[in-house]
C-alpha cells in the first residue's frame, strides 16, 4: 500500500485485487481478482465479489452486496436510505442509531452503466445491464436490460447463436 491508498486494516482483500489511487475501503469485502478504480470509496458492511471491475468515481455505501462477475461504470452512486435525514425529530444530528441501514443486492455478471444510482432495496438480477445515467429504483429482472429516470425494461437479451 502507498500514501495514495486509504484502506482500514478491516478490510478483507482477496487474491490479487487491483487497487487504483485514490481510494476509500473500510469495513468491506473484496473478492479474489477484482479491480477497484480511483476515486471509490467501499463502506463497512458492503461486500463485492470475485471478478469484477468497479470503475473510478464509484461509491459503494453500507448494505450494498455484489456478487461475482459485476460490472460497475464509472460515477455510479448506491443509495442505503429511502429517507435520509441530518437530524433527529429533537434536532439533534443523526448517529447510526437513528436509522437503519436499507440493503441492495447486484447479481452476478451484472453490468451498471456509468452515472447510474441505484436506489435501497432493490435486486439488479443476473446477468441484467442498467443503462447509463439510469435511476433505478425498482428490482431489474434477470436478463434485462433497462434505461431511464425512472429505470425501465427496454428488452430481454436472448441467448446468441453461436457457429461451431
Amino acid at each position: 500500500m502507498d500514501q495514495y491508498l486509504c484502506v482500514a486494516p478491516d478490510v478483507k482483500l482477496g487474491k490479487n485485487v487491483k487497487l487504483a489511487k485514490f481510494i476509500n475501503l473500510y469495513g468491506c469485502e473484496v473478492g479474489d481478482d477484482t479491480k477497484i478504480g480511483a476515486f471509490v470509496e467501499i463502506q463497512k458492511n458492503s461486500k463485492v465479489g470475485k471478478n469484477c471491475k468497479i470503475s473510478s468515481h464509484t461509491f459503494i455505501c453500507e448494505g450494498v452486496f455484489i456478487e461475482d462477475g459485476v460490472f460497475v461504470g464509472h460515477g455510479v452512486t448506491f443509495i442505503n436510505d429511502s429517507y435520509p435525514r441530518a437530524t433527529t425529530e429533537e434536532g439533534q444530528l443523526q448517529s447510526e442509531q437513528d436509522w437503519k441501514v436499507e440493503q441492495t443486492l447486484v447479481k452476478s455478471r451484472a453490468s451498471i452503466g456509468s452515472g447510474s444510482t441505484i436506489l435501497s432495496k432493490v435486486v439488479i438480477g443476473e446477468n441484467a445491464i442498467v443503462g447509463a445515467g439510469s435511476v433505478v429504483t425498482k428490482d431489474v429482472p434477470a436478463n434485462a436490460i433497462v434505461a431511464g429516470n425512472p429505470a425501465k425494461i427496454l428488452r430481454y437479451i436472448t441467448p446468441e447463436k453461436t457457429t461451431a
